[in-house]
């Protein structure tokens, strides 16, 4: 490269220099004066510059382009090893990275009954709206059914819609890994991560749906999507297992159990809430405070309920825990899941909780009427929208985000600065003079 600007430059230099001595006789004079002389040597100069630049350019494009080749060829052959790989071992597509791994993963367990009691569903087949069946596992790794042997699997189970087979049955150790997120780790570092136990349809069932009772209440606050839960819930229950037994809904939250005569519980079917989810509220109603455990037992031995489903916020959940601790210290094969409510969205390891989605939708409203009040109030007009979420500001956030027309949002994650540089009384009087409200 350097051989060829060197040329290049004394090439432009000894032709300049040719032409001027050819051309000197021709204006009647055998040389040029100083000034003259120095004239020509700059073009010369700017010329070899010229010629430098250009053959520059060249080459380095020349250079930029072997490189882009070369990333091809190394493209082209990964894609070559990554086929060759899922061809031989049924590798995923992508690039193999060395550095990148998880070496330990310790999993969230979810406390099992059938550590404590024995299975009322050894055994049984979990299918869809389908009991009686019974099984042999081959493989304990999979949740695919393909892998199963079905003793008394037969054509009739084909017709019969109440043995219609999951795609998939979730195993023992399926999780959801917590830090999605990875970074290349140092050689002889131990990667470790925490995982949770992942939802969906079991392959071995602890209770048999046959001689299951349930219990669904209701406590707290309300929440958009109450009577969608309770709704699904009951059909999850009568059309995916079969129940043989009552679905129960408790009335009054916890004051539910204590006294039957004010809240009597109401007997679920599909049919009762088939349409529930079209109205607010919960068609169980809803309280807070009336637990005592004494009594919330007594009336699970009463009733002969085996699983009880409560749906509330944290004292709800404090006190559904009580009533697990509770039932295994009686002795009692109850089995209580917690469903979290609240519109928050302040739950760690979830994405959403229901009902956030709708508050973030009716606040839309408030922030419209607030404009139009700050809008039509001259000079000077500010409208100030208050939202729930006591200490997370997912509301105000997502609501400031969906609307476009914030132009203050205040969280509680994030200290309130009031006056100085970033203050927002400052920052306020900036938006009121530009557009006149804020």
């Amino acid at each position: 490269q350097l051989a060829l600007i060197f040329f290049f430059s004394f090439f432009s230099a000894s032709a300049l220099s040719a032409l001027s001595l050819r051309f000197a006789p021709m204006i009647g004079r055998g040389s040029y004066s100083a000034a003259e002389a120095a004239a020509l040597s700059l073009a010369s100069a700017a010329l070899a510059a010229f010629g430098t630049y250009v053959v520059t350019g060249y080459l380095e494009s020349k250079k930029a382009e072997k490189a882009r080749a070369l990333r091809r060829a190394e493209l082209n052959a990964d894609r070559a090893l990554s086929k060759k790989r899922q061809d031989d071992g049924g590798s995923p597509k992508g690039t193999l990275i060395q550095d990148v791994r998880i070496d330990e993963i310790y999993l969230w367990e979810v406390q099992h009954l059938g550590e404590f009691f024995s299975s009322e569903a050894a055994g049984v087949v979990n299918h869809m709206h389908g009991v009686g069946s019974y099984q042999k596992y081959t493989d304990d790794s999979t949740g695919y059914f393909s892998k199963l042997s079905l003793s008394t699997h037969s054509a009739d189970d084909e017709s019969d819609p109440k043995k219609t087979h999951y795609n998939k049955l979730i195993g023992s150790h399926e999780c959801i890994l917590s830090d999605l997120v990875r970074k290349p780790g140092a050689p002889g570092v131990v990667q470790k991560t925490t995982a949770y136990c992942r939802a969906g349809p079991r392959r071995e069932m602890h209770f048999n749906p046959q001689n299951v009772n349930c219990a669904i209440v209701t406590c707290g606050g309300l929440c958009p999507g109450l009577n969608n839960v309770v709704r699904e819930i009951t059909n999850a229950l009568v059309h995916l297992y079969g129940i043989g037994g009552k679905i129960w809904g408790i009335r009054g939250g916890y004051n539910g159990f204590v006294d039957e005569v004010q809240y009597p519980p109401i007997e679920l079917t599909p049919g009762v809430v088939e349409n529930i989810h079209h109205s607010g509220g919960t068609i169980l109603s809803s309280s807070r405070g009336g637990f005592d455990l004494e009594k919330i037992l007594a009336f699970l031995k009463k009733r002969k309920i085996n699983q009880l489903y409560v749906i509330g916020g944290d004292g709800t959940h404090r006190g559904a825990f009580r009533i697990h601790e509770g039932c295994m210290e009686a002795g009692m094969n109850v089995a209580v899941a917690g469903i979290p409510k609240t519109i928050d969205n302040d739950i760690d390891y979830i994405d959403r909780s229901f009902g956030f989605s709708s508050s973030v939708e009716a606040a839309q409203d408030a922030i419209r009427s607030a404009k139009t009040e700050a809008t039509c109030n001259r000079p000077n007009g500010i409208g100030i929208v208050k939202l729930m979420g006591r200490s997370a500001g997912f509301i105000a956030v997502h609501a400031t985000l969906g609307s476009g027309d914030v132009d203050l949002c205040l969280v509680p994650e994030v200290d309130i600065v009031l006056n100085g540089p970033e203050g927002c009384l400052p920052f306020l009087h900036r938006r009121v003079k530009h557009q006149g409200y804020a």
